[in-house]
Parts: C-alpha cells; sequence; structure tokens
C-alpha cells in the first residue's frame, strides 16, 4: 500500500510540476460550474453534458503538455502556427461549413473553426514581432503589428463572423498596449475609431444592422428581433438573491430563452442560482484573469511576458462581452461565455492559451534566448 501511494504521488508530482495550482483549480471550478448549468439547461442531456466534460478532458491534456514547454520553443513555433492558422483560415471559404455562415471545416473526427486558433496566433505572432523591435513601438512598428491583425480579422469579418473578428482584433490590441504604446497614440487611433464608426454602418450586413437596432431599443419588436434580450434581462431579473434552483429555470426550460446552453448560458445562470452564483462565477473570472497578469509580471522574457499579458486579457474581454450582451448593455454578436458555455472548439483553445501561461510561470526563473 505504501509502494502504491508513493507511486501515486511520483505521479502527481510530475504531472503537476510545472502547473500553476491556483489557477488550474479555479479553471477547474469553473469547468464544473459549466457541467452543472449545461446539465439543467438541456434537460439533463447526458449526450451534451458528456461532450462537453469531453472538451475539457482534451483542453486539460493540452494545458498539462503545453506547460512543461518553454516560451522559447513557443517562440520558436510562432512564425508557423500563425501561417498555418492563415491557411486553415482560407480554406473555409472553400470548404467550409456551417448552420448560419461558413466557419468550420469538417475534419472528419471533429469540427474545426479556425477562427478560434487565431484568438491564440495572432497575440503570439505579435509577442514575436515586438520582442524582436524596440519598444515602445513607433509607426512602423505600428505598421507591421497592423497588418499581422488586419489580415486576419478581415478575412474573419468576410466569412462572415464579426464576433470572432472583433475578439481577434481586441487580442492585438492588447499586445500593442502591453508592448507599451504612447498614450497620446491610443488617443489619437481612438478618435479615429470614433469617427469612423457612421462610415462603417453602410457595410455592415442587415442582420449586424438589425443587432444595433435592436440593442438600442429591444422593446422595438418584442416578438421578433428583440425577443432574445427580453427573455435574457426576464430570466436574470427573475434569479433574484439565490435563484429559483438548478433545473427549475422556466426562461430556459419552457423554452422562452433562446440558445440557452451556448450564448445565452449565462442567464441560466444567472435564473437559477441568482445574485449569489453570478457572483461567485465572476470572482472566479476575476482570479484567473489577476492570477494570469501576475504571471505576466514575473516572466523573464519579453515574449512570454506579452503572450501572457495579452491572452489574460483577451479572455476578460470574453466575460465582458458575454456579460453585457445577456444583460441588454451590449449588442448580441454571438460571443459565448468562456469555460461555461456549450459547444465549438472554444474551451479546447482557451485551455491551450492558458497553457502557455502556465508554461511562462514554470519558466519564469529563466531567460529565454
Amino acid at each position: 500500500m505504501s509502494a502504491l501511494l508513493r507511486w501515486t504521488r511520483e505521479l502527481f508530482d510530475r504531472l503537476f510540476e510545472k502547473v500553476d495550482l491556483p489557477l488550474l483549480l479555479a479553471l477547474m471550478a469553473l469547468m464544473v460550474v459549466s457541467l452543472v448549468v449545461l446539465a439543467s439547461a438541456s434537460g439533463e442531456n447526458t449526450r451534451l453534458v458528456v461532450s462537453q466534460g469531453a472538451r475539457f478532458g482534451v483542453g486539460l491534456v493540452a494545458l498539462l503538455l503545453l506547460s512543461r514547454v518553454t516560451p522559447a520553443k513557443f517562440r520558436l513555433w510562432t512564425p508557423l502556427a500563425y501561417a498555418g492558422s492563415l491557411v486553415l483560415l482560407a480554406a473555409v471559404f472553400v470548404f467550409g461549413t456551417g448552420r448560419s455562415a461558413n466557419l468550420w471545416l469538417n475534419l472528419g473526427v471533429f469540427y474545426l473553426q479556425p477562427g478560434e486558433l487565431l484568438k491564440l496566433t495572432v497575440p503570439m505572432m505579435l509577442a514575436w514581432y515586438l520582442h524582436s523591435v524596440p519598444l515602445p513601438p513607433g509607426w512602423r512598428v505600428l505598421a507591421v503589428c497592423a497588418c499581422i491583425i488586419g489580415v486576419p480579422v478581415a478575412m474573419i469579418v468576410l466569412q462572415p463572423d464579426l464576433g470572432t473578428g472583433m475578439l481577434v482584433a481586441a487580442s492585438g490590441v492588447f499586445a500593442i498596449f502591453l508592448a507599451g504604446i504612447a498614450w497620446w497614440r491610443i488617443g489619437l487611433f481612438a478618435g479615429l475609431g470614433l469617427a469612423a464608426l457612421p462610415a462603417a454602418w453602410p457595410f455592415l450586413l442587415p442582420h449586424q444592422r438589425e443587432r444595433i437596432l435592436t440593442f438600442m431599443n429591444p422593446e422595438n419588436d418584442p416578438l421578433g428581433a428583440g425577443w432574445n434580450i427580453i427573455q435574457s434581462k426576464i430570466a436574470i431579473g427573475s434569479g433574484g438573491l439565490t435563484g429559483k434552483g438548478w433545473g427549475q429555470g422556466s426562461q430556459s426550460h419552457l423554452d422562452f430563452l433562446p440558445e440557452h446552453t451556448t450564448d445565452f448560458v449565462f442567464s441560466v445562470l444567472s435564473e437559477e442560482f441568482g445574485w449569489a452564483g453570478v457572483v461567485t462565477v465572476l470572482a472566479l473570472y476575476l482570479f484567473v484573469v489577476g492570477r494570469c497578469l501576475w504571471i505576466a509580471t514575473q516572466a523573464r522574457d519579453g515574449f512570454a511576458r506579452l503572450l501572457a499579458g495579452t491572452l489574460a486579457m483577451t479572455f476578460s474581454v470574453y466575460v465582458v462581452v458575454n456579460g453585457g450582451m445577456v444583460a441588454g448593455l451590449l449588442p448580441v454578436v454571438g460571443v459565448p461565455m468562456p469555460l461555461v458555455s456549450f459547444g465549438g472548439t472554444s474551451a479546447v483553445s482557451l485551455l491551450v492559451g492558458f497553457g502557455m501561461v502556465m508554461s511562462v510561470h514554470a519558466h519564469r526563473k529563466f531567460m529565454a534566448s
């Protein structure tokens, strides 16, 4: 028995020696929340819950493996990873499939959404490039960064997938921000962006315009375009302090709430677990983001520091956008709540990103060559 216990302990130490346990435990807590909420939202659909659990399993294995890889190797692989993701993204225009837009590649065993890969490879490529140039970035460096960001974002928007395109763009902007861009340049770009908004309106697709108009006044079409957000706000408000209880959410179980296992799963959580459940989950998200930013500050290498910091800030955007969307504070753009919503490759890609962050933590004492 003692030999078995010793072998088990040695195996545990080997598997988790490179892992930041506080971050891993917080991520696993979010996964448990996801499985519990999805079990209720899906009407105890075992197949859906098992499918989500399988994604978590694959992602955790990737996380453990990547945490053992040095940031220097990630930097070496970055140009190839970025180029490969662009090739896969281009393949979507020829071989893509999907319900409302051709966003996926059918690989036989599973469906791959190349746009999800760009959420990782764009920050990696920017960190790779910015690591080798003088900082803070000047105009020439910013022009190159704009190309690194702009090419994949334009391809994603043309699919069309505006929500993913905005998130990829945000990941790139965060990398430039962490590289120390001057505040006056930030103000200049922000002003130009605001000034360009009216000019962008004619180029939006009809359903994109409808989402913005519905966000401004959902009650204008309560049984049509405004239905989703109205039902979501009813679900959130009816949860009260402690919620109605697991499996007792009327909005999802009576099919008032659309997409209640994907985009609006956070509304289900709000209705069934109330304010207490929402605060608990948001506290977990805050801890994850804060821990990743702390890991970034401990990095001894510019590439590792930019990569970990950018992934942390991009993760926070997913939370803010989905939370604002389901609460009626932002337009509905189809961004899922990270590690809680069901579907796609997002759970796996997020855990891959956290594996790279843990790699930065594990090798923080060594300066990458």
